[in-house]
């Protein structure tokens, strides 16, 4: 399509054109959770600022190099092209396997497509501000914000790509196309266009999140993902055709090709759900699945007290999904793989009563105590579990530890359903979030910029005003 109607496209790209274009956000909840997404998410780039293997990667293709009105990225002195902007930002945000998540037939973070919505949005700001247009506030990046998580999320709910071995990416990139396309003024007929090209691109096969293969590509892929997403929409706003059948079309087309012939599917109507509904991840950095686990491991460990030799067996009840992700056995090659360990975490946490980043480190996992304790732990799915994880009435992400010694003695059982950045559990959870990027910005800037930053983060109404250019410019250093 290079001209006129959309009205031969594939529904799917249609319908979230539509949304993007036409559909008016009215929930103040919506964007109330948004706020906190925006902040949970710069918390976890700042931190990830902390992390070699992930500032190698950061910063312009050819080094030293810099574009006037280019893209911040925060907690950086980095002034880029959108495109690398928007990966830099999204490896950030994804690294520590610390963002947002939503899970259901897929699991994915939402938050992910932030490295577009603030990449393009900056872009846009600064480059519209030179040429003396009004640029972008907060309030669009929320809005943004919101309709991303929606396309994202909602896609999650019937449409499965681990399902066939496929990296769950894929959907970042769609979302991220959709709404970088809009803001950098796209029409409706180009997002389309951008959408079927953003399609056909395909989707990563899942293996380096898997098992043993675990590797540093689950934390940028991601990046890669969004990036490819301000892609397509850079190149539709040009006047780059789109492929109407993209999803449609008999073997060649995506659902054919890489599907097995199912269709994409659009569970429900694209409003607020997914946003409303967010699960943050708080206060542990780990794999959501294990977030439950880790309050079961922390409310245990007292009950242990010295008696570390003396354990038989740590007997965890968990749901399928986390069998699938995050059980593994044997040696652990890197942090990547570490923290996708249900049972490294949890010895780390019997341990040593916490959790952080530096502790998937190999100078921790050279403590061999933690390696012993990991050989006695059995894990098994417990069906309703696994029911009620799936459930859309509960989303619930339940764990179960008990633990048993060697004179025959156990510990009672300690169960948890739902994790503290679950929505049944948003007095609890909330003010984690606030406090995870009131330490992310005070250990990374001064005391003076971070008191600037954590007063408008702090005001909802003063935030959603202020120009995009000006508050990325908070985040400088």
């Amino acid at each position: 399509m290079s001209s006129g109607s959309t009205a031969g496209a594939d529904p799917v790209l249609r319908r979230i054109a539509e949304y993007v274009t036409r559909h008016r956000i009215t929930s103040k909840p919506a964007y109330e959770i948004a706020r906190y997404c925006l902040l949970d998410a710069l918390a976890c780039a700042l931190q990830a600022l902390e992390h070699p293997e992930c500032t190698k990667l950061l910063g312009p293709v050819v080094p030293r190099a810099t574009l006037p009105n280019g893209a911040r990225v925060p907690g950086t002195r980095f002034r880029l092209d959108p495109l690398k902007a928007a990966f830099d930002i999204g490896a950030a945000i994804r690294w520590l396997d610390y963002n947002d998540a939503w899970f259901a037939a897929e699991g994915g973070h939402p938050s992910d497509n932030l490295g577009a919505i603030l990449a393009v949005s900056d872009y846009v700001s600064r480059n519209g501000a030179a040429r003396g247009g009004r640029g972008l506030t907060v309030r669009d990046v929320l809005t943004a914000l919101i309709k991303a998580y929606e396309i994202q999320g909602v896609l999650q709910i019937e449409n499965s790509l681990v399902g066939v071995g496929l990296d769950s990416t894929g959907f970042v990139n769609i979302a991220s196309t959709a709404v970088a396309t809009r803001l950098l003024g796209g029409t409706r007929e180009q997002i389309v266009n951008a959408l079927s090209n953003a399609w056909l691109d395909g989707v990563s096969p899942r293996m380096f999140r898997i098992g043993h293969d675990t590797g540093w590509r689950k934390s940028w892929a991601s990046g890669d993902a969004t990036r490819r997403g301000v892609t397509h929409a850079m190149l539709a706003v040009l006047g780059e055709m789109g492929y109407p059948r993209a999803l449609s079309a008999p073997r060649w087309g995506f659902c054919d090709a890489l599907l097995r012939g199912r269709p994409i599917v659009i569970a429900r109507p694209l409003d607020t759900y997914i946003v409303e509904n967010i699960l943050f991840k708080v206060p542990f950095p780990a794999q959501f699945h294990t977030q439950t686990a880790i309050e079961c491991a922390l409310k245990l460990r007292p009950l242990i007290g010295s008696r570390w030799n003396e354990v038989k067996a740590v007997r965890i009840r968990t749901h399928k999904r986390t069998l699938q992700t995050a059980d593994k056995k044997g040696r652990l090659s890197n942090a990547a793989d570490r923290d996708h360990c249900l049972q490294y975490i949890l010895a780390v946490v019997l341990l040593k009563g916490r959790l952080e980043a530096n502790d998937y480190r190999d100078r921790v996992a050279a403590d061999r105590r933690i390696d012993r304790l990991r050989a006695r732990m059995v894990v098994t799915e417990d069906k309703g579990f696994t029911r009620d994880f799936y459930d859309a009435r509960k989303r619930a992400n339940a764990n179960a530890i008990q633990i048993e010694f060697r004179d025959g003695s156990k510990t009672p059982e300690i169960r948890v359903d739902y994790p503290l950045g679950h929505p049944r559990r948003r007095s609890e959870g909330l003010p984690l979030v606030e406090e995870k990027f009131r330490s992310s910005v005070t250990r990374h800037f001064s005391r003076r910029r971070a008191q600037r930053i954590l007063a408008l983060c702090a005001d909802p109404g003063r935030l959603m005003s202020v120009p995009v250019k000006v508050f990325m410019d908070l985040f400088a250093v």
